[in-house]
Protein backbone atom coordinates (compact mmCIF):
# COMPACT_ATOMS: atom_id res chain seq x y z
CA UNK A 1 0.00 0.00 0.00
CA UNK A 2 1.19 3.28 -1.05
CA UNK A 3 1.64 6.16 1.66
CA UNK A 4 2.72 9.81 1.14
CA UNK A 5 3.47 11.88 4.37
CA UNK A 6 4.13 15.25 4.11
CA UNK A 7 5.69 17.65 6.95
CA UNK A 8 7.37 20.57 7.49
CA UNK A 9 4.53 23.29 7.54
CA UNK A 10 3.67 26.17 9.40
CA UNK A 11 3.31 30.14 9.93
CA UNK A 12 6.19 32.16 8.42
CA UNK A 13 6.20 35.90 7.35
CA UNK A 14 6.39 37.21 4.00
CA UNK A 15 9.55 36.98 2.65
CA UNK A 16 10.66 34.02 5.15
CA UNK A 17 11.31 30.76 4.14
CA UNK A 18 10.39 26.71 4.92
CA UNK A 19 11.11 23.28 3.50
CA UNK A 20 8.45 20.66 2.80
CA UNK A 21 9.67 17.08 3.31
CA UNK A 22 7.68 13.82 1.25
CA UNK A 23 8.23 10.42 2.54
CA UNK A 24 6.84 8.00 0.04
CA UNK A 25 6.56 3.95 1.11
CA UNK A 26 6.53 1.58 -1.38
CA UNK A 27 8.14 1.36 -4.71
CA UNK A 28 6.17 4.15 -6.81
CA UNK A 29 9.51 7.09 -5.57
CA UNK A 30 11.89 5.29 -7.79
CA UNK A 31 10.21 4.70 -11.01
CA UNK A 32 7.88 8.28 -10.94
CA UNK A 33 7.65 11.52 -11.53
CA UNK A 34 6.82 12.96 -8.12
CA UNK A 35 5.51 16.55 -7.72
CA UNK A 36 4.39 19.01 -5.28
CA UNK A 37 0.61 20.30 -5.28
CA UNK A 38 -1.24 23.01 -3.48
CA UNK A 39 -4.79 24.14 -2.70
CA UNK A 40 -5.28 27.66 -1.44
CA UNK A 41 -8.60 28.60 0.11
CA UNK A 42 -11.29 28.52 -2.53
CA UNK A 43 -9.35 27.09 -5.02
CA UNK A 44 -8.34 24.22 -7.28
CA UNK A 45 -5.30 21.83 -6.45
CA UNK A 46 -2.43 22.73 -8.64
CA UNK A 47 0.94 21.46 -9.78
CA UNK A 48 3.47 23.80 -8.26
CA UNK A 49 6.59 21.39 -8.90
CA UNK A 50 7.82 18.50 -10.62
CA UNK A 51 10.88 16.36 -10.66
CA UNK A 52 11.08 13.14 -13.06
CA UNK A 53 13.53 9.63 -11.88
CA UNK A 54 15.82 11.04 -13.95
CA UNK A 55 16.17 14.38 -12.26
CA UNK A 56 15.03 16.36 -14.80
CA UNK A 57 12.50 19.45 -13.13
CA UNK A 58 9.67 21.91 -14.01
CA UNK A 59 7.97 24.71 -12.43
CA UNK A 60 5.13 26.38 -12.36
CA UNK A 61 5.40 30.00 -13.34
CA UNK A 62 4.33 31.41 -10.12
CA UNK A 63 6.99 29.72 -7.67
CA UNK A 64 9.62 29.55 -10.56
CA UNK A 65 13.08 31.34 -8.65
CA UNK A 66 11.56 30.91 -5.25
CA UNK A 67 10.95 27.08 -4.71
CA UNK A 68 13.28 24.44 -5.16
CA UNK A 69 11.96 20.88 -5.66
CA UNK A 70 14.69 18.51 -4.83
CA UNK A 71 14.41 14.12 -4.11
CA UNK A 72 16.77 11.46 -2.47
CA UNK A 73 16.14 8.19 -3.71
CA UNK A 74 17.54 6.10 -0.93
CA UNK A 75 15.03 7.87 1.19
CA UNK A 76 12.67 7.81 -0.54
CA UNK A 77 11.40 11.35 0.03
CA UNK A 78 11.20 14.55 -2.15
CA UNK A 79 11.50 18.00 -1.01
CA UNK A 80 9.95 21.09 -1.44
CA UNK A 81 12.79 24.29 -0.80
CA UNK A 82 10.59 27.51 -0.41
CA UNK A 83 12.45 31.04 -0.17
CA UNK A 84 10.92 34.46 -0.67
CA UNK A 85 7.38 33.05 0.59
CA UNK A 86 4.17 35.57 -0.29
CA UNK A 87 1.04 35.85 0.74
CA UNK A 88 -0.21 34.41 -1.90
CA UNK A 89 1.64 30.86 -1.39
CA UNK A 90 -0.55 30.34 1.48
CA UNK A 91 -2.45 26.40 1.01
CA UNK A 92 -2.12 23.10 2.00
CA UNK A 93 0.71 21.34 0.65
CA UNK A 94 0.38 17.64 -1.02
CA UNK A 95 3.11 15.22 -2.82
CA UNK A 96 1.98 13.18 -5.38
CA UNK A 97 2.92 11.47 -8.23
CA UNK A 98 2.93 12.72 -11.46
CA UNK A 99 0.30 12.59 -13.29
CA UNK A 100 -1.60 12.24 -9.96
CA UNK A 101 -3.36 8.83 -8.56
CA UNK A 102 -6.22 9.79 -6.55
CA UNK A 103 -5.44 6.74 -3.53
CA UNK A 104 -2.17 8.18 -2.99
CA UNK A 105 -3.08 11.68 -1.68
CA UNK A 106 -2.29 12.28 1.46
CA UNK A 107 -3.11 14.86 4.83
CA UNK A 108 -0.95 17.37 3.23
CA UNK A 109 1.22 20.01 5.23
CA UNK A 110 -0.26 23.73 5.65
CA UNK A 111 1.65 26.92 4.97
CA UNK A 112 0.56 30.11 5.98
CA UNK A 113 2.47 32.79 4.98
CA UNK A 114 1.52 36.47 6.65
CA UNK A 115 1.81 39.92 5.64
Amino acid sequence: QVQLAESGGGLVQAGGSLRLSCAASGTIFSINSMGWYRQAPGKQRELVAVITSGGNINYADSVKGRFTISRDNAKNTVYLQMNSLKPEDTAVYYCNTVPSVVNYWGKGSLVTVSS
